[in-house]
């Protein structure tokens, strides 16, 4: 099974996963009803709120195994692979409108700030070469959230959706070099809890770049031998994990 096919059974295989709360929902807390906190509050049409939360970002690297050869007429094979993360923080605003009883569209630009560690490695020499690449994303995600019914003060939700996204930091001049726009598709899941005086929503959620971000047109670069790390990958693409928390 090539990587292609893969990819998109993983993303099959969590979409599956996240729908698997909606069904029995109710069954998934105590069967006792109790008292419900602002029972009123899902019948407005237009929903406001903010959100604080933590990334971790990577890059999908696809090496192609090309050979180099150097000034010393030397061959050498370079792979580059992200082999670590850091969280980063996310900040931004939330707008929902309310389509029915069970399904919203929301529009939600956030800030992610962030950064990815690549590491470059010659095959044979066991040479290595380390970018850090610090990325500030403005991110626009158009989603739709599907939700459960609510029981007491809980409801859960899947949300899927595209992301337009904006790289506000990429800097010039390095190993590798992405382009600054992508658009991401988001699928994640969460849970509404209500509270006497505020809505607080935690969630998760998977973001994958659908584009191919390595910039080849190098025209940046003083240093001519830099070139070999952009021709040792076919493709680099942006992925995330995001959690969240809003709050209405």
């Amino acid at each position: 099974m090539n990587k292609n096919h893969s990819n998109t059974w993983a993303i099959l295989a969590v979409v599956l996963l996240l729908l698997a709360p909606l069904q029995g929902a109710g069954s998934i807390f105590a069967q006792e009803r109790k008292i419900q906190n602002r029972p009123f509050l899902d019948d407005r049409v237009w929903h406001y709120g903010f959100l604080v939360g933590f990334n971790i970002q990577d890059l999908r690297l696809a090496n192609n195994g090309n050979a180099y050869v150097n000034q010393n007429h030397d061959v050498e094979y370079w792979y580059a692979d992200v082999p670590e993360y850091t969280p980063g923080f996310s900040v931004g605003v939330l707008g929902e409108l309310k389509a029915n009883d069970w399904l919203s569209v929301r529009i939600i630009p956030t800030m992610h700030f962030g950064d990815k560690k690549v590491v470059f490695k010659e095959q044979r020499s066991g040479r290595f070469v380390e970018q850090y690449i610090k990325s500030t994303y403005l991110s626009v995600p158009l989603d739709l959230k599907i939700s459960a019914s609510r029981f007491n003060n809980y409801r859960p939700y899947v949300v899927t959706g595209l992301a337009p996204t904006l790289d506000l930091t990429v800097k010039k001049g390095k190993e590798l070099l992405v382009r600054k726009t992508d658009v991401m598709f988001e699928v994640g899941m969460g849970l509404d809890l209500y509270y006497p005086f505020f809505k607080m929503i935690p969630e998760l959620k998977f973001c994958f770049g659908l584009n191919n971000i390595l910039d080849r047109n190098r025209m940046d670069l003083k240093d001519a031998s830099l070139l070999k790390y952009s021709d040792a990958l076919d493709k680099a693409q942006n992925s995330m994990i995001v959690l969240t928390l809003y709050f209405e």
